[in-house]
């Protein structure tokens, strides 16, 4: 795709010395534009590595590095003792250039608006960065399941207790539950 395709729009956020949070020789940490929860960063390689299709085991201290960049970012971060994090990468992204997503698990964001989103971060559409680093490790590339892409349209599902939910409006106020006191 060319540049200015909206699916190229990290590779410009991730030059932007305003959106930047971190950077090493690298990696560099953006926040993400659409944020689907109070946290919510992306750890990009400088390298053009376009998604997990490229990545072989000659990336793995790349992924290691994402992944204890993302844990660094939990670490200084002010609600880490009353969040929950995770770390991890969609199967099927649909932004060019590698990102990890660090993602907190209150998903209380007016930007979280479809089912798609949701269970983008919620089934196994959403790969642990530690079960990327170790396929990678044991079969030298990652491979993603033929039907990932139905899971997009189970039903919503809480994320904590399994409850289904019609609505996001209906997901977003049964969430609150769950948030910390």
């Amino acid at each position: 795709e060319h540049l200015g395709h909206w699916s190229q729009g990290l590779k410009s956020s991730m030059q932007d010395p305003k959106m930047q949070v971190y950077k090493d020789e690298k990696i560099v940490v953006i926040k993400d534009k659409y944020p689907k929860a109070r946290y919510h960063w992306l750890i990009l390689p400088w390298d053009p590595i376009s998604s997990l299709k490229s990545v072989t085991r000659d990336h793995l201290e790349l992924l290691e590095h994402m992944h204890a960049v993302g844990q660094k970012m939990i670490e200084q971060c002010p609600a880490r003792e009353s969040l929950e994090f995770r770390l991890g990468y969609h199967a099927i992204p649909s932004m060019s250039q590698l990102h990890l997503h660090v993602i907190s698990q209150d998903f209380d964001s007016p930007a979280l608006k479809t089912k798609k989103h949701w269970n983008s971060f919620t089934t196994d559409y959403f790969l642990n960065s530690q079960d990327v680093i170790e396929m990678v490790r044991s079969k030298g590339k990652v491979m993603v399941k033929d039907h990932t892409s139905e899971l997009l349209k189970l039903p919503l599902r809480c994320h904590r207790c399994k409850q289904q939910l019609s609505t996001i409006p209906q997901l977003k106020e049964h969430l609150r539950k769950h948030w910390p006191k």
